[in-house]
């Protein structure tokens, strides 16, 4: 068995899903996963229940000591040892020493990069297909992508400009990034879209991004149905992500081989931080 620690935002939560199932199947073993992170309120809650994921929760008794159960159960799990062997993500790089795990692998880390289940990238989309059903309005939204040449569009701000430190490490992609990469996109498919905008300040993108191409700003989710704005990027034909694993996930589970993503070169506003394998090759950084 291999288990998959899930915290973190959604996007978050997808890649630790994903590379837990990629592991698993090459090990011919099954995936357990564990929410404990969830048992307290947290800002972004549990989504993978949304998706198409057929894998049912570890048994707690013998996991893992961890802090955040409480300082009583922690040192009791410390003292009562575990069955796991834990292998913990050393930095944003890709490690190539998850080819040397075995069974019985607790896996403890964001693993941002498709480097850990690429070669199993199908099993991946059929397992992280949103299966909620839509509501009315999101089903409109459908409707009006099914009758144009939709591409979705990502612009993350909230706590990446709200909060200093996340500012200072993350930072923001600014209009012009979102202009040339829209350009870029009309410029390769030699025709106008409907650029599907996505963010969690639409109002912002409402007043700032001016494109001189159609734009639908999708605003009615929120962040008790991102979930949505998900299924409703990755049925877009092509994408602009933000330096944000939320859109990465809304142009990495649309299959078409053909697709076009524009990406940030830079990902990270610190230049301490490097992001290793976080941007997939097909990919195309301005």
């Amino acid at each position: 068995m291999i288990v998959t620690q899930i915290y973190g935002g959604l996007g978050n939560q997808l890649f630790q899903f994903a590379f837990g199932k990629a592991l698993a199947t090459r090990l011919n073993t099954e995936l357990r996963i564990d929410t404990r992170f969830f048992n307290k309120p947290r800002p972004h809650g549990l989504g993978l229940h949304h998706f198409s994921i057929d894998t049912p929760e570890v048994e707690r008794k013998r996991l893992p000591a961890m802090r955040h159960d409480g300082l009583l159960p922690y040192l009791a799990a410390k003292i009562r040892g575990g069955d796991w062997t834990m292998f913990k993500e050393k930095s944003l790089a890709y490690d190539p020493a998850e080819k040397t795990l075995s069974d019985g692998t607790y896996l403890k880390g964001y693993w941002q990069t498709e480097l850990y289940f690429r070669d199993h990238a199908d099993l991946v989309r059929q397992h992280l297909q949103v299966i909620t059903p839509p509501t009315d309005e999101n089903r409109k939204v459908m409707d009006e992508q099914d009758a144009c040449y939709p591409v979705s569009l990502h612009v993350r701000r909230g706590d990446y400009v709200s909060n200093p430190k996340f500012n200072a490490v993350h930072g923001t992609c600014d209009l012009d990034y979102y202009r040339r990469a829209a350009d870029l996109i009309v410029e390769r498919i030699g025709r106008e879209p409907v650029f599907f905008a996505f963010s969690d300040e639409p109002d912002w993108v409402r007043d700032n991004l001016k494109l001189p191409y159609p734009m639908r700003i999708v605003s009615h989710n929120g962040p008790e149905h991102n979930y949505e704005d998900i299924r409703l990027m990755y049925r877009c034909r092509h994408h602009i992500v933000a330096n944000s694993s939320f859109s990465w996930w809304g142009a990495w589970l649309n299959p078409d081989p053909d697709k076009i993503v524009i990406a940030p070169k830079r990902w990270f506003a610190d230049p301490a931080m490097q992001d290793h394998n976080l941007v997939p090759e097909s990919w195309v950084q301005i």
